[in-house]
């Protein structure tokens, strides 16, 4: 048994194409929109740019004037985004994604994690391919304490460690010319085998609709412990990143509460 933490890494983010964006503001008339941005757009966040752009194509909102509706416009954008929050505007934020690795995470929290299905992509590990010759298993700090607990807890484990590797003998796994299918065959037998708490990983994708659900949802006081912990990183990295689209969450006791909800 190898003792793990659950990881995040934010390992991708929206990336804007000024150059088209501009063509398509000249066309449209947003010329004043567009000298907002600075050629080395230095400190400009593409995710938020992108949220916003979105938002002021639905109302030609680009400058007063091209929608005769429209006689007055926000200059600030945070201003604007927190508006978008604040009229539960959610559809423009679906544009927005950002992929996670998250590594060391249970098959207990990615059980958990697939009931998220609206605005995100999955891409786990497969132990139908992947092999296992150690057990990687995270203990919450509370079961760290109980000694008693971790001797029976790291015991057992051990054991299951112990037989994944005396199957894999067993089976010839490692022979010269054992062919591929075959090595699929005997590891997703031996995958039976092993807890529900090891630690494997996955690529997620979000959009920031569905981020700013899923970080409530899972941080909440009900919610699962790893998932909580998982999801009180991920609400900080996307603070950190994109603090106009997530700066309105208040933490308490580990719970994170949105000012506008159901965006």
């Amino acid at each position: 048994m190898r003792a793990v933490s659950p990881e995040v890494f934010l390992i991708s983010r929206p990336e804007v194409d000024y150059v088209e964006l501009a063509e398509y503001l000249r066309a449209v008339g947003g010329e004043s929109w567009l000298q907002r941005v600075d050629e080395s757009r230095e400190g400009w966040n593409d995710g938020q740019n992108l949220a916003e752009f979105a938002g002021r194509t639905c109302y030609r909102s680009w400058e007063p004037g091209l929608n005769p509706n429209v006689t007055r416009v926000r200059s600030d954008q945070g201003e604007y985004l927190r508006n978008i929050l604040a009229s539960a505007h959610g559809s423009v934020l679906e544009h927005v994604n950002y992929t996670f690795a998250l590594h060391n995470v249970s098959r207990v929290f990615t059980h958990e994690l697939v009931r998220h299905r609206v605005g995100v992509a999955i891409s786990q590990e497969s132990l139908r391919f992947v092999r296992l010759n150690d057990i990687p298993f995270w203990f919450p700090e509370w079961a760290r304490e109980d000694a008693e607990l971790m001797k029976r807890a790291t015991e057992m484990l051990d054991r299951m460690e112990e037989f994944q590797n005396w199957m894999a003998a067993h089976f010839g796994l490692d022979e010269d010319g054992v062919p591929f299918a075959e090595k699929k065959h005997r590891t997703s037998f031996m995958r039976r085998f092993a807890p529900e708490g090891v630690g494997t990983g996955l690529v997620w994708t979000a959009n920031v609709r569905t981020l700013r659900h899923t970080i409530e949802a899972r941080t909440a006081a009900g919610a699962e412990e790893e998932i909580r912990l998982v999801f009180n990183r991920i609400g900080e990295i996307m603070q950190e990143e994109a603090p106009a689209l997530f700066g309105d969450y208040v933490v308490e006791d580990g719970a994170w509460i949105p000012i506008w909800r159901k965006v």
